[in-house]
């Protein structure tokens, strides 16, 4: 199973992880001490607020919990780790799959080493340390100039920053186009946001100027 570490709750006696679901998307999987139903939501990308599985009893896991729970794991990178058991049986929501794509890419070298490059004092990817290392790259770097005195698109000039500095962060200077989406495909589902959005906005501001 894909997930992040545990954190436990206050707003109920349960602990709570990150989990990667089918269909690609991020989910937030709360396993209460006193029984072996667990709980499970994904964000809703209309608001930001616990989309509740149907299978979820409310009574049990309040929309509360589920809010403190997508708080306290949001920014928390993803490792390969098995199920989680509280209880001499707990039964894992039919909505979650790891595939094996994505335990290799959890396991890989090149994703630790990019994750261990961003992670603050309290063991969350930081988003804001990632871009500012990127945007210091593009304007300290003499290629980029060049595409961006040659009007390349931001999308080319995203991918030639992100592939740079995964190369150098990774020391694989072989990655793949595949291996270069699934890395940032893993640090995106991260978070509810894209890794990326800051310094594509600089990009863009690059190339207006």
């Amino acid at each position: 199973m894909i997930r992040t570490r545990i954190v436990e709750l206050s707003t109920i006696d349960a602990i709570a992880y990150r989990q990667k679901l089918r269909g690609g998307r991020s989910g937030v999987v709360i396993q209460r001490f006193d029984t072996d139903q667990p709980g499970l939501a994904t964000l809703s990308r209309n608001d930001g607020s616990p989309d509740i599985a149907p299978s979820t009893p409310p009574n049990l896991y309040p929309v509360e919990a589920f809010a403190e729970a997508f708080a306290l794991t949001t920014g928390l990178p993803y490792t390969a780790r098995g199920r989680v058991k509280l209880s001499a049986r707990v039964e894992t929501p039919d909505e979650i799959e790891e595939t094996v794509e994505e335990a290799a890419t959890v396991n890989s070298a090149e994703y630790a080493a990019v994750v261990a490059a961003y992670t603050d004092r309290n063991g969350a990817l930081s988003y804001d340390l990632l871009n500012k290392d990127f945007i210091q790259f593009a304007k300290s770097s003499n290629h980029v100039a060049r595409m961006v005195s040659e009007k390349a698109s931001v999308e080319a000039i995203l991918g030639h920053v992100v592939r740079a500095k995964l190369e150098f962060l990774t020391g694989n200077r072989n990655l793949s186009d595949a291996e270069v989406d699934a890395i940032v495909a893993m640090l995106d589902a991260v978070s509810p946001r894209n890794v990326f959005k800051t310094v594509t906005d600089e990009i863009r501001k690059m190339l207006a100027r």
